[in-house]
């Protein structure tokens, strides 16, 4: 967790926004940084999280976090953390014979017209608190990360597909359960050719979330003390335009990150 950008974001894992759609995209940099930020805040903050890692493993989540303070081993084990771990479980997916999407969250694996009602289902089931007086009526409001959405776009599931599904966990996570929402999406070059993919999708989620982190590269190119940008745009609820908009610089390091106003840092002119 970065306490940089919780004054940025004036958000605390003691005190933070719900019903919140916010979207990471990155453009020659890595963002991956604000996901382990974020799944660090919110299992301090005692929430309900589901999280689905299509990209990498447990183990390079649970290692990063530890780097941050938290386990995610212990989460998992007590059922504050559902993780869907998308290498794994894509292998069975392929194998398994039963290809409905009720019961199988990566049955898009095997659709010709691929689609994700059985990934919606998954990420309903593990959010919603049963009312039996279980262990999961203790913790906090639901909240469901992804990374990455456009890896999605690889199995052949189609942008107006992926949106869909992304509007249908917005209506159950933040307008239904007032949970949170943080999805990680990859952008192509600026002037990439690319109608159906990657940017037409970014496009269409800020359409959706009320903020969004775009991670990018410096305009000078590389600088050792400075790893990039990072420009952050805030809409209010029920508005229909981003009403401010920020530019940091920042830098990683191996336990956090530094932020810094475009312009203070001697490092970047």
């Amino acid at each position: 967790m970065f306490p940089e950008l919780n004054s940025i974001l004036d958000s605390t894992p003691d005190s933070y926004k719900s019903s919140d759609f916010i979207l990471v995209s990155d453009r020659r940099a890595d963002a991956s940084f604000l996901i382990h930020h974020h799944l660090s805040f919110y299992l301090r903050a005692g929430c309900k999280v589901c999280f689905l890692g299509l990209v990498q493993s447990f183990s390079h989540y649970s290692a990063v976090g530890q780097r941050l303070g938290v386990s995610l081993a212990q989460a998992r084990e007590k059922g504050q953390l559902v993780f869907l771990e998308g290498l794994k479980d894509s292998i069975g997916a392929i194998l398994q014979e039963d290809t409905s999407q009720e019961t199988q969250p990566l049955s898009y694996l095997r659709s010709p017209g691929p689609r994700l009602e059985g990934l919606f289902r998954f990420v309903e089931r593990s959010v919603r608190q049963s009312g039996d007086g279980d262990a999961n009526e203790s913790w906090g409001p639901p909240v469901l990360l992804i990374d990455d959405l456009s890896v999605l776009l690889s199995f052949g599931v189609s942008v107006g597909a992926i949106l869909d599904f992304t509007l249908y966990c917005q209506a159950t996570m933040c307008s239904e359960l007032q949970g949170n929402m943080v999805i990680l999406v990859r952008c192509e070059e600026e002037d990439a050719d690319d109608e159906e993919g990657l940017n037409l999708l970014q496009r269409g989620l800020v359409h959706q979330c009320n903020l969004a982190l775009h991670v990018e590269g410096l305009p000078t190119g590389y600088c050792r003390d400075i790893h990039g940008q990072m420009e952050v745009w805030w809409r209010q609820r029920g508005e229909t335009m981003y009403n401010q908009r920020k530019i940091f610089h920042f830098k990683v390091h191996d336990k956090g990150a530094s932020f810094f106003a475009r312009g203070t840092s001697s490092a970047v002119l």
